[in-house]
């Protein structure tokens, strides 16, 4: 298996797919005033700007541009994803292995990145965002 590092960019900008790992699930949607006030809460304590987000049932999509000299975005994830769990029931499945480690099912461990090279990257990705929702069928037009 291949030594997975993420590459960082100190005050770089960087698109992200977050999922659930039950997909066809409503939960980010139906817990959207919990997800906004854990993001909310984090980007008080850890300043990050948000260029783009979309959520969507099951998983979302964004785009951040840190502050100068800082490439901690995996930390930030980690606090959103926690503040997020203990806003909400727990009413999911969950593993044997989650269970024994005492751990909640509603994220997938681990998070997709994708550090924003120039000006076009920049805006295909905002494009993606914008499409996603279109895409899944949630809206007939990215207007809606």
């Amino acid at each position: 298996m291949p030594d997975y590092r993420r590459y960082r960019v100190p005050g770089g900008t960087y698109f992200f797919t977050v999922n659930l790992p039950e997909r066809k699930r409503d939960l980010l949607v139906r817990h959207i005033g919990d997800l906004r006030e854990a993001v909310r809460k984090t980007k008080q304590e850890r300043s990050f700007h948000i260029d783009a987000w979309v959520v969507l049932p099951d998983h979302m999509h964004c785009i951040w541009t840190l502050p100068p000299g800082d490439s901690d975005f995996s930390n930030r994830w980690k606090v959103i994803k926690i503040r997020f769990v203990k806003s909400i029931p727990a009413t999911e499945r969950r593993s044997k292995v989650r269970n024994a480690r005492g751990e909640r099912g509603i994220w997938q461990r681990r998070f997709w990145e994708h550090v924003i090279r120039d000006g076009r990257d920049f805006a295909a990705h905002v494009d993606y965002c914008h499409w996603n929702p279109v895409k899944h069928g949630l809206v007939q037009r990215v207007i809606d």
